[in-house]
């Protein structure tokens, strides 16, 4: 919700109370400096750093922004003389309020789901069941969206954390308030990696807050190790279009270099769209003209229609109805369509299983053994993908 000044002022006392509440025991003695141990190993991470000091410090620091969290474990020392721009965080971080929706499925692999007391998006909203049921029974509250947060539930329950995607910072009002109010604010970038490899080992970071940093890396080495298999083949020369309409008529597609291109080139395949670059904004995707659209991706081997944006598709003639020239496509002659599922941009973690599923889709035709005769989902480990009846 929206607050005045005076409002905002008479809450003050009240969230100082809440944030130190849970510090009833001594607090640990000072230390007048960190003593650097080791840079903390990212293989493909651009988007931040982590330095690690003696007795369990780590400076986590967000790239672009260049801001920094010092990470303190629950009971080591404060540390004198920081530099104005350094956020302490104290471990336990709990109670956190999670508007960045790609991060959810990060904490999932962690098992940390108890750390988030509130979410910036509704239960249905949601595509993962674990959060959806959290919310239903009540662990989780919905505490308003990122440009419009419940700034009384928050702070009544003890905020330790807010963690945000870049869109908070078209109200950068919002993250002074949290801020003013003690509750720090990290604003995470995983989503500028265009690495998939990249974006899953943003896992690390959470593992760094959370004090559970082997268990990310394990996570981590799982799904790197899944795709290493596939990186040393050779290319299937198959070609792709990732891609979904608009209800005004246009075809979303990705820029050349955004990961999803990435991740189709990974698998063995080669993206009909890659030659598209930036065009003065930092979106990742471009609306076409239908027109473009035919001409770059009629003769695809394989087409991939994305329901993360307009919503799941039920059948190939349900687009051909949109798009009539769609008829005309190599895949959909050949019943190579496929979609992803609605969840897609919510399973964070799950990047890997998606390039094996394509390169099933680029080597065999079908992702798994077994799977031809059913049009509806085929039993992947990760229902990444529905096969589509061909027309």
């Amino acid at each position: 919700m929206k607050i005045t000044r005076n409002q905002f002022l008479k809450l003050i006392p009240a969230a100082a109370l809440t944030l130190t509440g849970c510090g009833s025991k001594a607090q640990p003695a000072n230390t007048e400096s960190l003593v650097f141990s080791h840079h903390y190993q990212l293989d493909y991470a651009q988007q931040f750093t982590a330095d690690c000091y003696e007795g369990g410090y780590t400076m986590l620091t967000i790239a672009e922004s260049d801001t920094r969290f010092l990470v303190v474990p629950e009971d080591a020392a404060e540390v004198d003389g920081l530099p104005a721009d350094v956020t302490v965080l104290r471990q336990p971080v709990e109670n956190i309020y999670l508007v960045s929706t790609s991060v959810m499925d990060l904490l999932l692999h962690l098992d940390a789901l108890d750390s988030v007391a509130f979410s910036g998006t509704k239960a249905e909203g949601w595509y993962l069941p674990a959060v959806q049921q959290a919310m239903e029974e009540g662990k989780i509250a919905y505490a308003g969206k990122y440009s419009a947060p419940d700034y009384e539930q928050i702070l009544a329950a003890g905020c330790r954390l807010a963690i945000e995607n870049t869109m908070i910072l078209h109200t950068p009002e919002v993250k002074e308030q949290l801020e003013h109010f003690g509750i720090p604010v990290l604003v995470e970038r995983s989503s500028y990696e265009s690495d998939p490899l990249a974006r899953m080992e943003w896992i690390k970071l959470y593992g760094i807050l959370l004090g559970r940093e082997e268990q990310a890396e394990q996570v981590f080495s799982a799904q790197e190790t899944a795709v290493q298999p596939i990186l040393s083949q050779e290319p299937t020369g198959k070609s792709c279009a990732f891609f979904s309409l608009t209800t005004n008529n246009l075809a979303t597609v990705r820029k050349g270099s955004d990961y999803v291109a990435r991740m189709i080139e990974m698998a063995g395949g080669s993206y009909v769209f890659a030659d598209l670059t930036d065009n003065g904004n930092s979106l990742a995707t471009m609306n076409l003209p239908l027109e473009d659209f035919y001409a770059g991706a009629k003769d695809a081997d394989v087409l991939i229609y994305n329901s993360a944006i307009e919503g799941m598709i039920a059948s190939v003639s349900q687009l051909t109805e949109r798009f009539p020239l769609l008829n005309e496509f190599k895949a959909v002659q050949n019943g190579q369509v496929w979609c992803t599922t609605q969840s897609l941009f919510q399973q964070s973690m799950e990047l890997a299983d998606l390039i094996v599923d394509m390169n099933r889709v680029f080597t065999e035709g079908t992702p798994a053994a077994g799977d031809t005769e059913i049009p509806h989902p085929c039993g992947l480990k990760t229902e990444k993908f529905y096969r589509k009846e061909s027309l």
